[in-house]
């Protein structure tokens, strides 16, 4: 009798590959993570090898392969699927070798380069072009740094690539990229769907370096006969894995960092570049979504420095005891700088409105509802390009906590959905080897046969008013203190 298909999704990830296996039903019956190690060679750089990543595929596979042998069955892999941490660069010499280590998304080097995008394009055409201004995270600022500050490995590179794709070339010797994932290089024509002829040649990059781009879904090579498919980055294979292929539910992100996203059927972008526009994993879709530095981050940074060893529900259930707007205190959560709504690395984090009333429990309740307060931020830029969202699917270490899950749905005023399975970018990449092997016909097929909703979330209307309150004081709060956090 033959073994049941599974579908591989490999998470090329910051701190350690996932891998996991999903039946054709989406139940996920095998998985695996290993970690490895973030190097900082000086204060705010991030750096990484990529043959760390790779070995840390290989080991991902076997234990995998591993746990689906002990289920009984030669379960056949039908197709596999990746995806990966955006923005990093990986510089490959005329052999495929690694030139140097890879320059990660959380990198800060790179301010002057960014600054010096933005005068040679202008700061308009660049947003026209790649749907985003120029932020130290990206690639190509990561490239000029490399060219003014190491020109010897500037002089070998032959061949760039980003993260997982370094990782597709060890599994199936092919060099490509998808549009998802190349549209946080800011060396790619969003609205196109390729590479920009007028961005490379105005930083002077050769085309020849850049992989040729497929969609998400496309087959881009096989391993030992299967059909990897050329994958997406970790936010657009999250936002797939809980079924966001089409403009109308949300995919919100609450995790170290908080990602409020939504698929667009059209190009959009706004004039500010507060919010990322960037190609969906779903063919001829976009996407816009919004990023907030510290959202779980920011408990997590609480919880340290006040309770260290506490454990979370213990912090929530003090929370619990106060009432919405913990009676004035706020918490702007802005602890290493701010992406959306103000693009500004240094803003900085404050509690403001503290009272002799106030105890740990406050303090707790302030940053779950400051997180919240700046998701709506996200969710309002977002509604200016024309996103009307009825629900938001919600994922990421603070989906926990069903507290903080009903103050971000009071805040927002949209029902959270919590779908069956919590693998978040691992599960969406598998379920695009499921399209690259043809077990789908297309996405929205893939969400139906794998996506289920096994919770909501409704906003309680008794805090709403409050909480309407509660945003218009956060709002004020950042512009009050901006002019203290800049430098003489």
């Amino acid at each position: 009798m033959a073994a049941e298909p599974v579908l591989v999704g490999i998470d090329v990830g910051t701190t350690g590959v996932k891998a996991v296996a999903v039946s054709l039903s989406g139940e996920v019956v095998a998985r695996a993570e290993i970690g490895y190690e973030l190097q900082i060679p000086r204060p705010g750089w991030a750096e990484q090898d990529p043959e760390d990543w790779w070995r840390a595929c290989e080991q991902a596979l076997a234990t995998l392969v591993g746990q689906l042998e002990e289920l009984g069955g030669k379960e056949a892999i039908a197709g596999i699927g990746l995806s990966g941490q955006m923005h990093g660069l990986v510089c490959l010499d005329e052999d495929r070798k690694v030139i140097r280590p890879a320059i990660l998304w959380n990198d800060q080097r790179t301010g002057e380069e960014c600054a010096e995008i933005e005068r040679t394009l202008g700061l308009e055409r660049l947003i026209e072009l790649t749907g985003n201004r120029a932020l130290p995270g990206f690639t190509a600022p990561k490239l000029l740094w490399l060219r003014r500050h190491e020109p010897d490995s500037y002089a070998r590179i032959r061949h760039v690539l980003l993260p997982k794709d370094y990782v597709r070339l060890r599994l199936t010797s092919a060099l490509a990229t998808d549009a998802a994932d190349a549209s946080g290089t800011l060396l790619f024509d969003v609205a196109g769907r390729a590479w920009s002829e007028e961005v490379l040649q105005a930083l002077e990059i050769p085309a020849e370096w850049l992989p040729r781009v497929l969609e998400s879904p496309d087959v881009s090579g096989f391993s030992d006969g299967v059909p990897v498919a050329t994958g997406a980055g970790d936010q657009q294979a999250g936002a797939l894995g809980v079924g966001v292929v089409r403009p109308g539910p949300l995919s919100l992100v609450l995790g170290t960092s908080g990602v409020v996203f939504a698929a667009l059927d059209r190009y959009a972008c706004d004039p500010q570049a507060r919010v990322h526009v960037f190609c969906h994993a779903v063919p001829e879709t976009w996407e816009a979504m919004g990023v907030m530095l510290s959202a779980a981050g920011s408990l997590r940074w609480l919880r340290d420095v006040i309770a260290p060893g506490s454990d979370y529900d213990e912090l929530t259930a003090e929370a619990m005891r106060w009432q919405p707007g913990v009676e004035g205190l706020s918490f702007l959560p802005y602890l290493q700088g701010e992406r959306t709504p103000h693009a500004d690395p240094n803003a900085r984090g404050a509690f403001a409105g503290l009272s002799l009333v106030h105890d740990r429990g406050a303090l707790v309740r302030a940053v779950l509802e400051g997180v919240a307060y700046g998701l709506r931020d996200s969710l309002e830029l977002l509604r200016g390009l024309g996103v009307a969202p009825e629900s938001a699917r919600v994922s990421g270490g603070g989906a926990r906590s069903g507290l903080w899950l009903e103050i971000v749905a009071s805040v927002l005023g949209l029902p959270l959905d919590l779908t069956a399975a919590e693998e978040g970018a691992a599960f969406g990449a598998a379920l695009l080897g499921g399209l690259a092997a043809g077990v789908f016909v297309n996405a929205e097929e893939a969400v139906a046969s794998c996506v289920s909703v096994r919770d909501r979330i409704e906003p309680n209307p008794d805090w709403q008013e409050t909480y309407e309150r509660g945003y218009a004081r956060f709002r004020a709060l950042y512009p009050a203190l901006r002019p203290l956090e800049e430098k003489p």
